[in-house]
């Protein structure tokens, strides 16, 4: 496909009907019909293509999957439920008992749970590592590793890592690179194109842009999706409704204005911040002085909407912050054109173990902002409300 990546985002993926429809439609169906008895063997046997069963066939969803891998630069996408039933999909369709996983510390508290908790259930071990440290993601891989797992920039941290190096470490130890690109999307990163073999998300956040509707995907290369990640699916049915693909193709159409919208609010709220005299630090890659800033610059095109800082007197000043705002939405939903606000560490990564949290970097003081697209000076003017309030640093 010869088109520009504004125009995929448009017009990837939709085949009109013969109704000849602008916009795509949808197909709020459970089943298909068939002409006959052989042609629904033939569907059911896989010797002809076509819709079955909205559970793993659908025009609509598969017209996201398909304007998805297209912006991923993937030859596949398969939708599923959430973003955490699509990690669920990928672990289940690649690994099995005895398998060993390399996971950064660098993700969202219920992706830790899922490693620590819930495949460990199954026989599957998991290491957490601190997702900068090359040499601690060496160190950690053993005979039986099957998988190397992050997200980049990381959750709520923005720490940035080498996704080209991973690549090199997931080659010679024959695992899987699967990275999470919630945060930046394929609007500022791709990260199939830099040697991951998977590619996750949670289209929830700002795939949607709009806080209204839950889903997940996984990119990659067809082989694989169709063999190891499809058959999960089908079997297991962590279906994405054709609603919620309808919208999700609907903010498929601005991802790309959105987050160059939400990179320019980002970095200039993040500088704001650096100035205030309450705020005792600032996670953003965008900063000069962030240390993962220039791989941010060189493996993105944009440094994302995510920023974090933190205050001095930790829970109770951090707490204080998050209730003065009036305007800013209280919530552990991220990527939505308002702005969000949260405490990490008993919100998103609330039953995550302290010590691992500590490990995260996960402070008491710590605070995430979702940075939406209002006037900037409103959004510093509520956070303002609170951090006035506290103790310069």
């Amino acid at each position: 496909m010869s088109w520009g990546d504004d125009t995929i985002g448009l017009r990837a993926g939709w085949e009109r009907t013969p109704e000849q429809e602008h916009s795509e439609a949808i197909f709020p169906t459970s089943s298909f019909t068939f002409k006959s008895a052989a042609e629904a063997a033939a569907r059911f046997s896989g010797e002809e293509p076509g819709n079955i069963y909205s559970r793993f066939t659908n025009p609509t969803v598969r017209a996201f999957e398909k304007r998805l891998a297209a912006m991923e630069g993937g030859e596949r996408c398969i939708a599923m439920a959430s973003g955490m039933a699509g990690i669920l999909g990928v672990c289940m369709g690649l690994l099995r008992s005895g398998d060993h996983v390399v996971c950064s510390l660098g993700v969202f508290g219920t992706t830790a749970s899922l490693f620590a908790n819930q495949l460990s259930r199954f026989g599957i071990t998991t290491d957490f590592v601190t997702p900068t440290d090359l040499k601690a993601w060496q160190a950690a891989v053993r005979p039986e590793t099957r998988m190397l797992f992050l997200e980049t920039p990381s959750n709520p941290l923005t720490e940035v890592v080498d996704l080209a190096a991973l690549s090199d470490l997931a080659r010679s130890s024959e695992a899987w690179l699967v990275v999470d690109n919630c945060f930046c999307t394929p609007a500022l990163q791709r990260p199939l194109e830099l040697g991951a073999d998977l590619v996750t998300h949670s289209a929830t956040k700002f795939l949607d842009g709009q806080g209204r509707c839950v889903g997940g995907a996984v990119v990659g290369d067809a082989k694989t999706l169709d063999e190891a990640i499809f058959p999960f699916l089908r079997t297991a049915g962590p279906t994405l409704s054709p609603f919620n693909a309808w919208v999700f193709l609907k903010g498929l159409e601005t991802l790309n204005l959105r987050m160059r919208a939400h990179s320019d609010q980002a970095l200039a709220l993040a500088r704001w911040l650096v100035d205030h005299p309450a705020v005792s630090r600032v996670h953003y890659s965008g900063l000069p002085d962030h240390p993962q800033h220039a791989l941010a610059a060189r493996q993105q095109s944009g440094f994302g909407g995510i920023v974090s800082f933190e205050v001095e007197g930790g829970r109770q000043a951090a707490w204080s912050v998050v209730d003065a705002t009036e305007m800013l939405s209280i919530t552990a939903n991220l990527g939505d054109v308002r702005s969000t606000i949260t405490h990490p560490a008993t919100t998103t990564h609330g039953r995550v173990a302290p010590e691992q949290r500590e490990a995260m970097g996960i402070g008491e003081g710590l605070v995430r902002i979702s940075v939406g697209l209002e006037d900037l000076v409103d959004i510093q003017t509520d956070l303002d409300r609170g951090l006035g309030g506290l103790k310069a640093c």
